[in-house]
């Protein structure tokens, strides 16, 4: 037993050994093999101290033990101790503050590193770009030269000495982890915002999330909370200084170190990652930006798989553990002890913060790392009670994380033209197909264009147009109204009447009619027969055919694309839920569908679709370029618009279908469910483009509101080859057979109107054998909408 560890026993032995707090009610046994695991390195000698946090989708394990300094006195751990996080640097200051620049557009991921630093574009390095020293693929060597013998400092030295170093490979031909790509990252952020990535990364980053005790340089105040770590110059401990040699001698404020933080921060940061990009209100980068930055940007043929500052697979990712899926799940590490993981299938995160330098080099935190990885995948996997005595053991669920990593629905980068929707094509033209029309408009939020103008401003003011009413459908003219029956109401921008179409009335009366000579819809289809923009849509049509109006669609793109049709053909006649005999999932959109309902039904109705333009069927909707909105209050991503005509299908049921939480449509439970055998058939039933994760979550509202559910949650990982009536099928099917007594099938045809195919279900039939009888259908359907479509 060394001195410190002599010390730090006595100080065990009066008692003095740190504390574990824990939040939520995670399982008992890994809380428990996590904190082993801890006490074990630490008695060991591998590290004096740790702080864990692990959290997933809401309950959170917390775990703090040993003692934050040895020498040259022993204090105990705290929940609140600053540690200099070393590298983590990379991915939580420096790596935000990049694409933040680019989110706004200053700064290009493949802009030549020379063009802001014009010292380093010399001796080949002219080819290295932004994005090749974001993934460490520009060739660089691992970090600045030193020679003892000539000793330099600061800041400006140490740029020009990176700008020095010459490549050991072509940029993109190897994957070399460096600091110098990350020093000169820093120096960017400075040249594009005029401020230190200190500076900028506290503005942008910290402070909106609420991360108090982050930042470069500590204030003097903070010292007694601050690890330290190895000896310095002077033979102390560092406490408050940063322990990387090259940012201490670049005054400590560089790119790749230099950052101190909290595990309560850390996580903070790793929720908002999670999230989105946002945390509690406050966005800090775009959605699209956390897709980008945690995808796969290294070339194909290296086996290290690097994200844009975030390390996937490479023999840095041991935290990952065993069962964190590869090529999903992202993290990084950095030398002074801590790191990262976070995996957005399970909606989980491990922050592990240790001073396992301290009070020398000798400490090891690897094997520890690993093991804590493992533990965390495996609490979350699948909860399945076993008893045993005395004990309720959660015990995993495992399947093997996929050999490579199937893309994400996520964010596509947009692709051709842009897309302008009818009422961009509208503005364009200057409104000549309402020119001299007294005008009413049905619309709500979604009615933009594509610099987000409202529909409501842009006829308001046209010339030679007179919007004389508004017309609003189910949520409202704003989409925020979650509520039957709508009333009446007063526009307080335009000052005009709105209409409620979802109501005591369904469609506009003769009496609102009569001033008008021209209906005008637009309004953002989901592309599944139940959304019910469509219904509103077809009785306002009819109401202007009997009325002798004309009708103009300002069409827009089917989200989800135009190709695929799912789905049995509606059984019945009109239903507010069932327009038109449609299949679940359509694939037209509001413009064709207008068109063929206009057809069958033989109505002499004036109508005119004013098309999209650059559109094309084999498009999804974050691929147009257009702004996203929540159709409506539940429909919160292209994910869930996905998976909605097959998970929506159930919500008449005593089936929670996520209403409630922030991920409807892409979460199915109840109180009753036996959430890890669920997912198992789910897991086994061969369905295509998705993954599928036992959960547990507590809706705030609608279906058991306030009550635990058990269930499972949904990722798409193949959104061309998701067939999601074939997993609400198979979700219906196994509910009916699994829990015969607790799940109540009654209003399984509410939405489907099948009845036979309901039936089956009910039956216990497999979802996939109900899926082929609608197969008839869907080919009927695809033959009946062929002479209306407008798209290629």
């Amino acid at each position: 037993m060394n001195g410190w560890q002599f010390r730090a026993f006595a100080v065990l032995l009066t008692g003095g050994l740190a504390m574990m707090s824990t939040q939520g009610a995670w399982p008992a046994r890994w809380g428990w093999e996590m904190t082993e695991a801890i006490r074990e390195s630490v008695e060991g000698g591998q590290l004096p101290g740790a702080v864990l946090h692990v959290e997933h989708t809401g309950e959170v394990f917390r775990h703090v033990t040993g003692w934050r300094a040895v020498v040259p006195a022993v204090e105990p751990m705290t929940g609140d101790t600053i540690f200099d996080v070393a590298s983590l640097t990379k991915v939580v200051a420096t790596t935000p503050a990049i694409m933040r620049l680019v989110e706004e557009g200053r700064l290009q991921l493949d802009a030549p590193v020379g063009r802001h630093v014009a010292a380093f574009a010399t001796d080949g390095r002219e080819a290295v770009t932004v994005r090749h020293l974001l993934t460490h693929t520009s060739g660089l060597p691992p970090g600045i030269r030193y020679d003892a013998a000539a000793p330099w400092s600061g800041y400006d030295e140490g740029i020009a000495r990176a700008c020095r170093e010459p490549l050991k490979s072509a940029p993109g031909t190897a994957c070399v982890y460096s600091d110098i790509n990350f020093i000169l990252l820093g120096e960017i952020v400075r040249q594009v915002s005029g401020q230190w990535v200190s500076d900028y990364a506290r503005e942008m980053i910290f402070q909106p999330l609420g991360m108090t005790d982050t930042g470069y340089v500590p204030a003097a105040a903070t010292r007694p909370r601050i690890a330290p770590t190895e000896h310095g110059p002077d033979g102390q401990p560092l406490r408050g200084v940063v322990h990387d040699p090259t940012c201490r001698r670049m005054g400590g404020r560089c790119g790749h170190a230099g950052l101190f933080s909290t595990a309560r921060d850390l996580a903070r940061y790793c929720r908002m990652m999670l999230n989105g990009g946002v945390l509690d209100g406050r966005r800090v980068l775009a959605e699209a930006t956390v897709a980008e930055m945690t995808r796969v940007h290294t070339p194909p043929a290296l086996e290290a798989r690097r994200a844009l500052g975030w390390d996937v697979a490479t023999r840095f990712s041991g935290q990952r553990g065993k069962f964190f899926p590869e090529g999903w799940s992202f993290g990084h590490t950095g030398w002074t002890g801590p790191s990262l993981w976070i995996d957005p299938v399970s909606s989980t995160f491990v922050v592990l913060v240790t001073n396992r330098n301290h009070p020398t080099e000798a400490g090891s935190v690897g094997s520890l790392r690993s093991r804590l990885g493992t533990l965390a995948a495996e609490s979350v996997a699948g909860w399945t009670e076993v008893a045993l005595p005395g004990l309720s053991v959660p015990m995993p669920l495992r399947s093997a994380p996929p050999a490579a990593a199937p893309e994400r629905l996520a964010i596509r980068k947009p692709r051709g033209a842009p897309v302008l929707t009818g009422l961009d094509v509208l503005r364009r033209d200057a409104f000549a197909a309402l020119q001299g029309r007294r005008v009413g408009l049905i619309t709500n939020h979604t009615g933009l264009a594509r610099d987000r103008t409202p529909a409501i401003d842009l006829l308001h003011t046209a010339p030679g147009v007179t919007l004389l009413a508004l017309f609003s459908p189910e949520h409202g003219i704003r989409g925020a109204l979650d509520r039957d029956g709508i009333a009446d109401s007063r526009d307080e921008k335009t000052g005009l009447p709105i209409h409620s179409l979802y109501g005591a009335r369904r469609a506009p009366s003769s009496e609102q009619l009569a001033p008008i000579d021209t209906l005008v819809f637009d309004i953002q289809d989901i592309g599944c027969r139940f959304y019910t923009y469509v219904s509103t849509m077809t009785l306002a049509m009819e109401a202007a055919a009997q009325q002798g109006k004309r009708f103009v669609v300002l069409d827009r793109p089917n989200p989800i694309g135009g190709v695929a049709v799912e789905g049995p053909l509606r059984e019945g006649g009109f239903e507010f839920i069932a327009a038109h005999r449609l299949p679940l999932r359509h694939g037209l959109t509001a413009g064709e569908l207008a068109l063929l309902i206009a057809a069958e039904r033989k109505w002499k109705l004036d109508l005119e679709v004013i098309r999209c333009e650059n559109w094309r069927r084999s498009q999804w909707y974050d691929e147009t370029g257009l702004p996203w909105v929540n159709p409506s209050p539940n429909m919160r991503s292209l994910e869930a618009a996905a998976l909605y005509p097959g998970i929506g299908m159930l919500e008449f049921t005593n089936l929670s279908v996520g209403r409630g939480t922030d991920a409807p449509f892409l979460l199915a439970g109840a109180p009753w469910i036996d959430e890890a055998a669920l997912a198992r058939e789910l897991a086994g039933a061969g369905l295509p483009g998705v993954r599928i994760m036992p959960v547990r979550f507590t809706p705030t509202s609608s279906t058991y509101a306030n009550q635990l559910c058990r269930g499972v949650r949904f990722t798409v990982t193949d959104r061309e080859k998701l067939d999601s009536l074939a997993l609400g099928s198979a979700l219906a099917s196994a509910l009916c057979r699994r829990h015969a007594a607790d799940f109540d099938p009654k209003n399984l045809n509410k939405l489907l109107l099948h009845a036979a195919s309901a039936a089956a279900l009910k039956a216990g039939r497999p979802g996939l054998e109900v899926r082929a009888r609608w197969h008839q259908d869907e080919r009927d359907f695809i033959l009946r909408r062929r002479p209306f479509l407008l798209y290629k």
